[in-house]
């Protein structure tokens, strides 16, 4: 039988005293008795104790499993704060593939192992936890920047080129000079400084990830602003990726100038447009 403390003097009473919600109750703060309300949750009588044991031991399971995700998001940094690598830049950028507008990148310099909840690839989580993990990743960074190139370098240099200058302008940007860089894809040219491409970085690396939020974010702010300037594409939607609705629109009214003029969907819908390009 198992006697539960109720941290009341001289209160002492058996689980199946207690109500299903003060059995939640005596869940919800750190107790020292802890696995043995557990053990008698577990062989309970009643079907909804013991299924608010499943859920509780479902969620713990969520919780360690993604403590040791992140965990294993720092071993990059870890391994080279090792080696005497004090200042790591995680380096990303955001929007290879829309039709429209720049390519954006970010550089983030993180203190050390911090504990930021579902930090991962930005095309994982939504807006919404984009835009949470943004700002608490600004307030916990030693230093952050982000750098684009512009539709008009995208059109000169191809995207590959352009997204590669968009990084190195970030992690010039910095406010604090980093001393080692982990990017994610390829190495950047024109940088003085050790660098480590990993494909997959912005869900391997801690910092690669970090970065590629700030790059999405910031360039998800880019595009909303585009839409107040043509609103006839719905930029503020699909952020000038190739939706239905976008590829409507480019047949409809052409290219507007942030459109990409190399890429073939915008040449092929433009040529069928009643404005063409930039009509």
């Amino acid at each position: 039988m198992n006697l539960i403390n109720l941290e009341r003097p001289g209160v002492l009473l058996i689980l199946t005293d207690l109500s299903l919600a003060q059995i939640k109750e005596l869940l919800q703060s750190p107790r020292a008795d802890l696995e043995e309300i557990l053990a008698a949750m577990a062989e309970d009588p009643r079907a909804g104790v013991r299924n608010l044991y499943q859920r509780w031991k479902r969620a713990e399971n969520i919780k360690e499993a993604e403590h040791k995700r992140l965990a294993g998001m720092f071993l990059y940094e870890e391994d080279l704060w090792a080696k005497g690598h004090t200042g790591i830049a995680g380096v990303d950028e955001a929007g290879r593939g829309p039709l429209a507008g720049p390519v954006v990148a970010a550089a983030v310099i993180l203190p050390g192992v911090i504990h930021l909840k579902d930090l991962n690839d930005s095309k994982k989580l939504t807006a919404a936890k984009r835009e949470t993990l943004a700002r608490q990743i600004k307030e916990a960074a030693l230093a952050w920047a982000t750098g684009l190139s512009t539709v008009e370098e995208i059109y000169q240099k191809n995207i590959h080129q352009a997204g590669l200058t968009a990084m190195r302008r970030a992690v010039l940007g910095l406010k604090d000079n980093p001393v080692f860089v982990l990017v994610d894809g390829f190495k950047i040219p024109g940088l003085n400084l050790p660098q480590m491409p990993l494909i997959g970085g912005d869900g391997r690396s801690a910092s690669i990830a970090a970065a590629s939020i700030l790059a999405k974010v910031a360039r998800d702010r880019i595009m909303d602003s585009y839409d107040q300037l043509y609103p006839q594409y719905g930029f503020n939607r699909h952020k000038g990726y190739a939706t239905p609705e976008h590829l409507s629109a480019l047949k409809h009214y052409g290219a507007c100038p942030i459109h990409r003029a190399g890429f073939q969907p915008v040449r092929e819908m433009t040529e069928q447009a009643d404005g063409g390009l930039f009509g």
